[in-house]
């Protein structure tokens, strides 16, 4: 497994036999816990291993007397749900800093506080979690915890879910540029063009990320943009 940072290892013992693969932990986990997602998306490689530290793969015979098909994929799910995902300590306290800081983002993102309409920062968010004592699951989907997160957060800090409504034009010259800016922030309600080519719209985006599209906004058109604040 060397060389393959953030990845684990599967394992499972048929018999005699163990049966070893290489799988990146929070999409295994998702499948161990019933969750319908493709199997390969979980994998490293579709080898098949009885050591995999040591590189030696199982043979054909094994796998077919194990598990009734030779097919890489259909072995590895049964070796994702019937056996253990191994995690070292220091795997396991990465992805749980990895999985915060996706829970921190998204609610920095996509919360206020309702008495003053502005984001909360990140570092105001990770001091409200730790006195709110709530864990971060490494493997649990980052947006689910991020809900669950914010009810929690709600006891020590005033905030709430919020989306900003945008009324923009953006001149001709610079239109096409930012319109795809646009389209990677939020979702665009509105969409027109001016006669002299301007672009005219409306956009709906998680009110944490208002500041960061009009800044992005002003550079790409030179502080040329018009935008007001619908809501």
């Amino acid at each position: 497994m060397s060389g393959k940072p953030g990845y684990v290892i599967a394992r499972l013992t048929v018999g005699k036999e163990r049966f070893e693969i290489l799988v990146k932990p929070d999409v295994a986990w998702q499948i161990k816990r019933g969750k319908q997602v493709d199997v390969s998306s979980a994998l490293v490689s579709t080898e098949i291993y009885k050591d995999a530290k040591k590189g030696l793969k199982s043979s054909q015979e094994s796998v077919r007397a194990s598990f009734k098909t030779t097919n890489p994929l259909e072995v590895a799910e049964a070796i994702i749900k019937r056996g253990e995902i191994q995690l070292t300590i220091q795997q396991r306290k990465e992805l749980i800093e990895a999985k915060r800081k996706q829970v921190i983002d998204f609610i920095a993102r996509n919360c206020v506080d309702p008495k003053t309409g502005v984001p909360h920062p990140p570092t105001r968010i990770d001091n409200a979690l730790n006195e709110a004592k709530f864990s971060v699951d490494p493997f649990e989907d980052p947006k689910e915890q991020a809900l669950k997160a914010i009810q929690a957060l709600k006891t020590i800090i005033p905030i709430k879910m919020a989306q900003a409504l945008l009324a923009i034009k953006i001149p001709a010259a610079y239109a096409s540029r930012a319109y795809g800016i646009l389209s990677n922030f939020g979702v665009i309600k509105r969409s027109a063009w001016g006669s002299d080519g301007s672009w005219i719209g409306e956009i709906e985006v998680p009110a944490g990320l208002q500041p960061a599209l009009i800044d992005r906004l002003n550079s790409v058109t030179r502080g040329e943009v018009e935008v007001k604040v619908l809501r």
